[in-house]
């Protein structure tokens, strides 16, 4: 007989939704008349070896709503990146505890542990249905429009953007804010939307799909300080040479590595510091700030795009439709049908495990430091409602009278 038990878990970075995604598959499953038990594994696939489940078939429906629209992952995350020997304990695991559908919320690493847990049962002949549950804010899964997590993050650094520029404005000088993502730039391209007029920042973008050369850059930002005065970069903690060497470790003096070898990009203000140097030793400006929004960006609470919500949401239920009518395993994607509106395909799982998706360069500008107007309609509907707005004073000067012959005004 059918054991009628699943199990969800979520791995990698947090994002302002991916509760909406858990809470999707608990109250979709929990419709389903055979369904006995929903087993949440706390800390993502670390937790499923270590057998520490919790059982949300008892949350109640209203708190289940509240977690949903809390950002970061209730459940708890992890770093792990399972090989094959990895991936076998947690496949002894499921079958011990009689899992029959496993649920994983996660990016690129997820969505391979997913298809190699799948293969696992399908050789052992156990009958587990295995879904991966699209997320991440770097927006780099191939084979969706757009990635749940993305949207939100995407709307909190256009907001910081708009915000960096005003302060800007006011006191003219060189900011470099530096965004996460280090193959794809789609979150650091979003900076743009932060404008409104012809002469507001990001007045320069640089991302990690075009090489990044050190003296250019500093002919950039020389030639916009002298025509407006002042300079507002985005820049993508991912940017490299042209031998794929990462900046930040060319002009860093020490580097450090995560778990998996990878220089850690995320976390540290190293590159923002070092090229506010380059800019200030090499063009002489005096007034040149930097920022890394480094984990802000990632669950902001109250920055959160009402799209992002409701398709975060619906992954979660489709993927748990999939999983009990369909007769395969695969990764949920969300397509875009018209100008804007969205359906859901089961992708196999061998055409999203661990491949990554980097901007089209129909985003990108001839330039290499800016986006097109293709970007701005494919990112603006993802942003959702009630995205602030910005104005200027449309001020009359009043003529001089001691100084007619005085400094331009602005």
């Amino acid at each position: 007989m059918p054991s009628g038990k699943i199990l969800v878990a979520q791995g990698g970075g947090p994002t302002a939704v991916i509760n909406q995604s858990l809470a999707g598959v608990v109250l979709e499953a929990r419709r389903f008349r055979h369904v006995t038990r929903v087993y949440g594994a706390l800390h993502g696939v670390r937790g499923i070896i270590n057998e520490d489940f919790v059982d949300l078939t008892q949350e109640t429906s209203h708190n289940l709503e509240l977690v949903a629209a809390t950002p970061s992952s209730a459940l708890g995350s992890t770093r792990d990146k399972p090989d094959a020997a990895y991936c076998e304990q947690i496949f002894e695991v499921l079958r011990a505890h009689e899992i029959e559908h496993f649920f994983y919320i996660g990016g690129n690493d997820s969505s391979d542990t997913v298809r190699i847990v799948s293969e696992r049962a399908k050789a052992a002949g156990y009958p587990l249905r295995c879904i991966h549950i699209p997320k991440t804010i770097d927006n780099d899964l191939v084979g969706s429009d757009h990635t749940p997590g993305f949207p939100s993050a995407a709307r909190f650094v256009a907001q910081a953007f708009a915000g960096a520029n005003l302060d800007n404005a006011s006191l003219p000088g060189v900011y470099v804010g530096v965004v996460m993502g280090r193959h794809a730039g789609f979150l650091t391209a979003a900076s743009a939307l932060g404008k409104k007029f012809p002469d507001d920042g990001p007045h320069l973008i640089y991302l990690p799909e075009r090489v990044f050369s050190l003296e250019q850059f500093l002919a950039d930002v020389k030639a916009t300080y002298e025509k407006h005065g002042r300079c507002v970069i985005a820049v993508s903690e991912g940017i490299h040479d042209a031998s794929g060497e990462a900046i930040a470790t060319l002009l860093a003096k020490e580097v450090e590595r995560d778990a998996h070898g990878n220089v850690q990009l995320s976390g540290t203000g190293a590159l923002a510091d070092l090229l506010c140097d380059e800019i200030k030793d090499k063009l002489g400006i005096k007034r040149v700030r930097g920022d890394t929004f480094g984990y802000l960006q990632r669950s902001f609470i109250g920055c959160v795009s009402d799209v992002d919500q409701r398709e975060a949401r619906e992954v979660g239920e489709k993927a748990v439709q999939f999983a009990m009518w369909g007769e395969r395993c695969g990764s949920v994607a969300i397509k875009r049908t018209g100008y804007y509106s969205v359906d859901y395909e089961l992708l196999p799982l061998e055409h999203v495990a661990g491949k990554t998706r980097t901007m089209e360069d129909e985003f990108i500008s001839a330039s290499g430091t800016d986006v097109t107007d293709a970007f701005r309609l494919y990112l603006r509907p993802l942003l959702g409602a009630g995205m602030p707005d910005a104005f200027r004073l449309r001020a009359a000067p009043v003529a001089r009278i001691l100084r007619p012959g005085g400094p331009p005004r602005g």
